[in-house]
């Protein structure tokens, strides 16, 4: 057999991310893929005229040059070179406030701006969301000590410096809000971006919560200038560069042991035998279809039944490719939230009960931000929400057409009657993606893009927390949505390199151990 250090299965973000991470570290990395581009979610593809972003709305913690995020480091540690383009605004909502009165709120990037904008929304609200981003920057410090004392962080001096973020950590962000006495509307506004987590508010760990919204507020949100394959190409460019092997249309089947320990990989192009693998694949479908019965460890069996099969955000996208200007219909804004109402509890559950009940839904324009996205004279729009398993887990080919179009026309309805854009009589070109598509493409049980929701017990600081045992099958640590970091781009990249540093330590301590 071939011989590697590591295998990184799955050329996605946190894919490539760790095999980065691998090659910097000096251990000879092959990255497998089944399909023949890099990406995974980060791709795009053409209709007509037309190169469509297919999944990145935007990326945060990236920053401008002189005040770079957590993402644009990274990128600069691993030698990736790209064309950032800076988002206008964090977004528009339309919806309802907790009073039934009518909501449309634009919120822009930056900290200062972002608190005076909310006082003229809600008036004397400056004190209440002072002690918040307060609070946001305690959490985000208190992230970047506990991330370098590489799980060896002084209790004391967490006690003495960063005490409200160990206070809040466990808890869901409504209750921190109700406990912060902060302003009803101003709750009702900050609740915009439950959908990016794709947990609602009752649920979502705080300390995520503050993290994300930190990150989207200090430095604004960035998009890649070529679309998100602009990011994939160049990382899997650099990854060559540093030496790494890369084998495209090859698909992993199983994993293989010599006795409990990993050892290798069969792939469709031949087993590869290797110390350490990554893969960017479902936890379920790792042990429940990869590893052998008898190696599967207690506690993956007794998380999986504990989670239930409890995915996370089954995309739907309507992709839109407009033969006139987004001036002419009338947007004016790169985002759009639009929903029933700002209760996400209740439109969680709406989403949960199908196309019926889901008023949920985000338009994006790319072309706001980046006026070259399409042809002159052109734009293109994406409209996404959370699926239901309602619709679409049983399986039933013979409705598929109708379905996509019920979701689509209901998408298309709320849009226009809360913004008042209508792309009728100016489509040029339109793709669907449903959760069948994202599983088929991406091989992700119910087209789950995120994986396992990240709530409750199941949320971002008790998997933080679990990296500090020992991985229960030694040579293999998955990565990707199931890590430690949940889902979306930045958590993606952001745990292919912490999970790619733990393994690289699992190979040095080995070998010291092998040479005593």
């Amino acid at each position: 057999m071939v011989k590697y250090d590591a295998v990184v299965v799955g050329a996605g973000n946190s894919g490539l991310s760790a095999a980065i991470r691998m090659q910097l570290g000096g251990r000879k990395t092959l990255l497998i893929e089944q399909h023949n581009l890099p990406g995974g979610c980060a791709t795009s593809f053409r209709r007509g005229r037309f190169e469509i972003e297919p999944s990145l709305h935007e990326l945060c913690d990236v920053g401008p040059e002189n005040n770079p995020g957590e993402i644009r480091e990274l990128f600069r540690e691993y030698g990736v070179k790209l064309n950032w383009v800076p988002c206008p605004d964090c977004f528009r909502v339309i919806s309802k406030y907790s009073d039934g009165t009518p909501m449309d709120v634009t919120m822009p990037d930056g900290i200062d701006a972002f608190i005076a904008k909310m006082e003229e929304y809600v008036p004397g609200s400056t004190p209440k969301m002072r002690e918040l981003f307060e609070l946001y920057e305690e959490i985000r410090q208190g992230a970047i000590y506990t991330a370098a004392s590489a799980g060896k962080a002084d209790p004391n001096y967490m006690r003495e410096h960063f005490p409200n973020m160990l206070r809040t950590g466990a808890y869901p962000v409504s209750k921190v809000f109700k406990a912060m006495k902060l302003p009803q509307k101003c709750q009702d506004i900050l609740s915009t971006y439950w959908g990016y987590l794709g947990v609602e508010m009752d649920h979502l760990s705080f300390f995520h919560y503050a993290s994300m919204m930190q990150r989207y507020v200090r430095i604004g949100a960035y998009i890649p200038l070529h679309t998100s394959h602009e990011i994939s190409t160049a990382m899997l460019e650099r990854f060559r560069e540093l030496g790494g092997d890369v084998w495209f249309n090859c698909r992993a089947e199983k994993f293989l042991f010599e006795g409990d320990r990993l050892c290798g990989v069969r792939t469709s192009m031949g087993d590869v035998a290797c110390d350490m693998c990554l893969p960017n694949i479902n936890a379920d479908i790792v042990y429940g279809k990869m590893v052998p019965k008898e190696l599967v460890p207690e506690r993956e069996k007794k998380l999986s039944a504990a989670r239930n099969g409890n995915y996370s955000a089954r995309m739907f996208v309507a992709y839109f490719c407009l033969d006139c200007d987004y001036h002419e219909l009338g947007i004016t804004n790169y985002s759009y939230f639009l929903s029933g109402g700002s209760d996400s509890a209740k439109e969680y559950a709406n989403l949960m009960g199908g196309v019926k009940t889901n008023d949920y839904c985000i338009l994006l324009c790319y072309n706001v931000a980046n006026p070259e996205f399409s042809p002159k004279g052109t734009c293109v729009c994406s409209i996404t929400t959370l699926a239901s398993p309602v619709d679409w887990n049983d399986g039933d080919p013979t409705t598929y057409v109708a379905r996509k179009e019920a979701m689509t026309d209901k998408m298309l309805a709320i849009v226009k009657e809360k913004t008042g854009i209508d792309f009728t009589g100016h489509i040029e070109e339109v793709s669907i993606a449903s959760p069948w598509t994202f599983a088929r493409y991406l091989g992700v049980p119910e087209g789950a893009v995120y994986g396992h929701e990240v709530r409750d017990w199941d949320g971002i600081m008790p998997r933080m927390m679990m990296l500090k045992q020992d991985y229960p099958v030694k040579g293999l640590r998955p990565i990707g949505a199931g890590g430690p970091r949940g889902d979306g781009y930045s958590g993606a990249y952001i745990t292919g390199s912490l999970v790619g540093k733990l393994a690289l330590k699992d190979l040095n301590d080995w070998a010291e151990g092998g040479a005593k």
